[in-house]
């Protein structure tokens, strides 16, 4: 695993939902829940309806629930587009 952060966004159909540096983020897709941590492969899925958990380096989560789109994995960057996404 390297050192370096994620940097996440996840973004519903009309607005930016929350961005920001993250160590760790779990997204249900519609094969099941995969957990995406600095460095690993490049990937696309189709998310599933249900929670985005992003784990800060602090510790502390910031949770999302999204409704239908994809997350992208891309040297260290992870972002989540739902066709409908709210923090809760």
């Amino acid at each position: 695993m390297a050192s370096a952060p994620l940097n996440v966004s996840v973004v519903s159909a009309d607005h930016q939902v929350w961005s920001g540096e993250a160590t760790m983020v779990v997204a249900r897709t519609v094969e099941g829940e995969i957990g995406i941590l600095a460095g690993h492969e490049p990937m696309l899925a189709i998310l599933a309806s249900g929670e985005v958990r992003v784990t800060l380096a602090d510790g502390s989560k910031v949770t999302a629930a999204a409704d239908d789109g994809f997350l992208s994995v891309e040297n260290n960057t992870v972002t989540i587009v739902a066709r409908k996404a709210e923090l809760v």
